[in-house]
């Protein structure tokens, strides 16, 4: 039987209303930054544009320099594959603040629709459990971003989350697209001071 697949933009506005304020959030590029940015810009949100497989290493980071706050990060199959291998390090580490959200519709939907290895058999929530994740998770339930917000405030253990959504592509959100602003509402966000 084939799993129920989401609404991305549905599933990213109720994980994002039942997290903590204080939660610092990377989004993946494209249709997560657009999705994120939808749900309400808030702050301690980077959205990255242009590097594809930077989000999981980003979010990691963060995690572990920041261990009193949650750090989500929401990302898309296509671009989470180009930097698969930072898994071995979440999973080295395993900072229990630290949750990776992959949207997954089984194509690299920037770039043309081409199927993704998702859609070619690889299971990426076996993948995560290969690498030490325990708490890894598929979600096909609009229901289930309750219970992962609630894996998010409790900061228990790195949590892995496979979120199965649809093709369709809701209108654009576009976040700023300047760099230099993002960093800096981003420290600041952080109480650093820009530079």
């Amino acid at each position: 039987m084939t799993p129920a697949r989401l609404d991305r933009r549905v599933f990213v506005a109720d994980l994002l209303a039942g997290v903590p304020e204080d939660t610092l959030v990377v989004t993946g590029l494209g249709a997560p930054s657009y999705d994120v940015f939808a749900a309400g810009d808030r702050p301690g949100t980077f959205y990255l544009w242009g590097a594809m497989g930077a989000a999981a290493p980003l979010a990691l980071g963060l995690a572990l320099a920041q261990p009193d706050r949650p750090v989500v990060a929401i990302t898309g199959d296509g671009e989470h594959l180009m930097g698969i291998g930072t898994l071995a390090t979440v999973g080295a580490q395993l900072p229990p603040n630290l949750t990776l959200v992959v949207l997954d519709n089984a194509h690299f939907g920037e770039t043309g629709m081409q199927p993704s290895h998702t859609g070619l058999g690889t299971d990426l929530v076996a993948v995560a459990h290969g690498f030490g994740i325990r708490d890894a998770v598929r979600i096909t339930d609009l229901a289930q971003a309750e219970d992962l917000a609630t894996r998010i405030k409790a900061r228990a253990a790195t949590t892995y989350a496979q979120v199965l959504i649809t093709t369709d592509e809701p209108p654009r959100a576009l976040p700023p697209r300047d760099g230099v602003a993002n960093k800096n509402a981003f420290r600041a966000a952080l109480g650093l001071a820009t530079f």
